[in-house]
């Protein structure tokens, strides 16, 4: 019997918010040159960046091999500061089906909050969480403030 589950993470920054949301809204890409030890490329299939419809695909790297996973914008919500993702191809969703990754920037006067939220079907009860995806977005997360941090 299939497992329906949800994961949210939240990872404090100390950079401007806005900054990593117009990165995975108009410049996913850069991800590659941010986090090259995570992200080695980032597509556009179809469509433009930061519109819903369009198609991106991602080449990352999980538990130390590439993996590819295609995804759909879903909705872009510039009020709210959040994106959503469907993954519709790749190896993750022999394990996740569906996968709907959101991201939503939050800034809280004394807090700033990138918030990452994993909606997941698991084929099967005893698959675990895909804790280690989530693990890998917060660290790109990381990454991006570091970079962005150390920016003239």
């Amino acid at each position: 019997m299939a497992k329906i589950g949800k994961l949210v993470r939240e990872v404090e920054i100390k950079s401007d918010i806005n900054l990593v949301y117009e990165i995975y809204k108009h410049k996913p890409n850069n991800s590659a040159i941010i986090a090259p030890d995570k992200v080695q490329a980032c597509d556009l299939v179809s469509g433009q960046w930061g519109a819903p419809g369009s198609v991106i695909l991602w080449r990352f790297i999980h538990d130390g091999k590439v993996e590819s996973a295609k995804e759909i914008v879903e909705e872009v919500d510039d009020e709210l500061h959040k994106i959503v993702f469907k993954v519709i191809e790749g190896g993750v969703l022999e394990v996740y089906n569906p996968l709907i990754i959101t991201i939503n920037v939050e800034d809280m006067g004394h807090k700033k909050l990138v918030i990452w939220t994993m909606e997941f079907e698991k084929v099967n009860a005893n698959i675990p969480d895909p804790t280690p995806y989530l693990d890998l977005l917060c660290a790109v997360v990381g990454d991006m403030d570091a970079y962005f941090l150390n920016r003239p």
